[in-house]
């Protein structure tokens, strides 16, 4: 059997000026249960530190790629893909960690889906200095609308419906054929399930249980924290066929109003409330939350979850009746 027919899995993970990062998720995806894999880590343009640190992991299933010039994430996820050996391809990013069973649970669900084109993506341990828990809280019901269960809302808190990059997995076919859009400034990955999705012989599908660690560090920015409400607005509106009514007036009520929020300008609130009711089908649920994005303080906001979360831990203490 020769090398490529060895190789089931292709882990492809995109960095950039983050050789000490980059390495604890490589050891991750090494460390796997499933040992027919690959590692391929895409380093988005000339990057010395990086290639030289990586250099030090003395596994021969890794590969490290570096491109010439910059691309950005989806660039060099496509490049990744493209270099794949394997017929899977299973996406990582660089300061995320998969968990020892990920890629071996995720095969045994794709090889029993009825799909031509399964994905299959998992529930993560969203982890701060603070806290951590398990999202997202539900996974789709059957037969409900990818855009429905990706969107809709029923509070202010985050993790209540989320598909994560770094437990996505799928045939390395489907990503050739259908590569992430390198034009969109976020919400790729979205567009990309979204735009999959409706194709025929494509299924979507989530392990219960959590299987990769998305560590989120103070004072590190990730792509998907960046502010832009309009690059969302532009992004919904030229998906707007792929997405129910419901879903459309949620993601502008929910998504772009929370972005737009900090800005205060209340001309854009009476905006987007006219373009969901006018465009789309909203819930009263969506109103109440749209309205509260709007009045308290970001600050607020972000206090609650580590609150709620730290009350959750305390009632859980070994003593706790609740246990």
């Amino acid at each position: 059997m020769n090398e490529s027919n060895q190789v089931l899995v292709s882990a492809v993970i995109p960095t950039c000026g983050r050789p000490q990062i980059v390495s604890r998720a490589v050891k991750s995806a090494l460390a796997q249960s499933l040992s027919m894999i690959e590692v391929i880590v895409v380093v988005d343009g000339p990057d010395e530190a990086t290639a030289r640190h990586l250099e030090q992991i003395n596994d021969s299933r890794l590969r490290v790629v570096v491109l010439p010039v910059n691309v950005g994430a989806a660039g060099a996820r496509n490049a990744g893909v493209s270099e794949a050996k394997g017929n899977w391809i299973a996406f990582l990013d660089d300061d995320d960690e998969w968990l020892p069973q990920k890629l071996e649970s995720q095969l045994q669900i794709a090889n029993h889906s009825k799909h031509t084109f399964p994905i299959v993506y998992s529930r993560f341990i969203w982890k701060t200095a603070e806290s951590e828990f398990i999202g997202p809280r539900r996974i789709p019901a059957p037969y409900e609308h990818l855009a429905d269960y990706l969107f809709f809302r029923k509070s202010l808190f985050y993790g209540e419906a989320f598909v994560n990059t770094s437990t996505l997995f799928a045939k390395k076919e489907l990503l050739l054929i259908n590569p992430l859009d390198t034009s969109l400034r976020r919400h790729e990955d979205w567009n990309w399930v979204l735009q999959v999705s409706a194709l025929e012989g494509v299924g979507i599908h989530f392990a219960p249980e959590p299987l990769a660690i998305t560590n989120i560090e103070t004072g590190r920015k990730r792509l998907s924290n960046i502010n832009d409400w309009q690059d969302s607005l532009n992004w919904i509106r030229s998906i707007r066929s792929l997405v129910t009514p419901s879903a459309y007036s949620c993601f502008l009520l929910t998504f772009v109003g929370l972005q737009a929020a900090s800005e205060q300008n209340w001309k854009v609130f009476w905006s987007l409330l006219r373009e969901a009711i006018e465009l789309g089908k909203p819930r009263p649920i969506d109103f109440l939350l749209y309205l509260l994005r709007w009045l308290i303080p970001q600050e607020v906001r972000q206090w609650l979850p580590a609150i709620f979360s730290r009350q959750r831990k305390a009632e859980l203490r070994p003593n706790s009746p609740l246990q």
